[in-house]
């Protein structure tokens, strides 16, 4: 359509609806504001540039546009649950209940509706309503593994249902999707985020080479923050991570000679002595039993490797799954994790991970070695 009519909006929104579901998400909202120069109050290139402007973490924006979609079309339950979600993401749970009650309302049926919803309740401080919706979600969700794996996490993570030993893997690739425009400015200035930092610091009180002579691997290296700080100490680097977008973001820094999208628990038995340190920058917050994760760790170093992680730590032994989705270890039961799995601890460093709704995430670094 768009070769017999370079400018037809429908067909200029429509392309940018697909570009956005492919990632691109530049392309997508340039075709979607040309659809909106021909049509600046159609509510359905409103809401398409609110969908794609929340994607690419320009929240304030895609607000101002979801609003405005609703404004002409009130009942329009997807850009509800997109504002809400973008307001939730902006920090601003509370004011993201309404439209996502409305959303809800509106499409009672919807497991990803109610799971929209029992998130931002959560982060609002609603529990009652977040294991209500959690529980709709699970009921609704059917054969969908993935909305089915979420709701029993959230579950969990309100004291309702059994931890499991990880975070469903389609849950932290979904997370980390979403997060990686705004990821790097969020976690560092909103969050004051410096574990990066303070790893590779510890490294080098440690005596890590800081003369490039090492292969290093950076488990769930995110947008390359980690990369940056262990560079220094880096012959080759490279990265792993679940997102793809993340992974996108991480190849912009330059830093990786490789960069992998796989399940940490796939990729490194496939690569026995293959490295000289094996990072995790809060990575291993997403893991409940870490016994499976340290012993690859291990069988991925050399002889003389070393591994260096940072971890949310608590008192519930062996680890509990705190209300912020992330879990917390006890470390006298890590220590011992890490002795069955061949590696001798070399230093450990309490530290403040970031901060979380004005509060300080209590975490440990450690720096570990496998027998030479």
């Amino acid at each position: 359509m768009l070769a017999l009519a370079p400018e037809q909006p429908d067909a200029l929104n429509l392309l940018g609806t697909v570009l956005r579901q492919q990632g691109d998400l530049e392309g997508a909202l340039a075709l979607i504001r040309r659809a909106l120069a021909r049509q600046p109050q159609a509510p359905v290139y409103l809401a398409s540039l609110g969908a794609a402007l929340a994607e690419a973490g320009r929240l304030e924006e895609a607000v101002a546009a979801l609003r405005g979609a609703l404004q002409r079309r009130p009942r329009d339950g997807l850009s509800l649950r997109h504002l809400g979600q973008a307001l939730a993401a902006l920090g601003r749970a509370r004011e993201a209940l309404p439209p996502l009650r409305q959303a809800v309302k509106l499409a009672p049926d919807s497991p990803e509706a109610r799971l929209a919803l029992a998130h931002a309740a959560r982060e609002a401080g609603a529990t009652p309503e977040s294991r209500r919706e959690a529980e709709a979600a699970l009921r609704l969700a059917g054969q969908d593994a993935g909305l089915a794996g979420q709701a029993r996490f959230l579950l969990a993570a309100l004291g309702a249902a059994a931890a499991p030993e990880r975070a469903p893997a389609a849950y932290v690739r979904d997370l980390f999707d979403q997060y990686a425009p705004r990821f790097d400015a969020d976690l560092t200035q909103r969050l004051a985020y410096r574990t990066p930092q303070a790893l590779a610091a510890l490294l080098a009180a440690q005596g890590g080479p800081a003369e490039g002579q090492l292969d290093i691997l950076d488990l769930g290296c995110g947008t390359g923050l980690s990369g940056l700080a262990l560079a220094p100490f880096a012959r080759r680097l490279e990265g792993l991570d679940l997102s793809p977008r993340m992974l996108a973001e991480a190849a912009r820094t330059g830093c990786y000679a490789a960069l992998h999208e796989a399940d940490l628990l796939d990729f490194l038995p496939r690569h026995p002595a293959a490295y000289d340190l094996v990072a995790a920058a809060d990575v291993l917050n997403y893991l409940g039993d870490l016994a499976p994760a340290l012993a690859a760790i291990a069988a991925a170093l050399r002889p003389g490797g070393r591994a260096l992680f940072s971890v949310e730590t608590g008192e519930a032994s062996p680890y509990a799954l705190g209300e912020g989705l992330r879990y917390r270890h006890a470390l006298p039961h890590l220590r011992g994790l890490c002795a069955a799995a061949g590696l001798a601890l070399r230093a450990e460093q309490p530290s403040v991970l970031r901060q979380e709704r004005g509060q300080d995430v209590a975490g440990a670094l450690l720096l570990l070695q496998r027998a030479g």
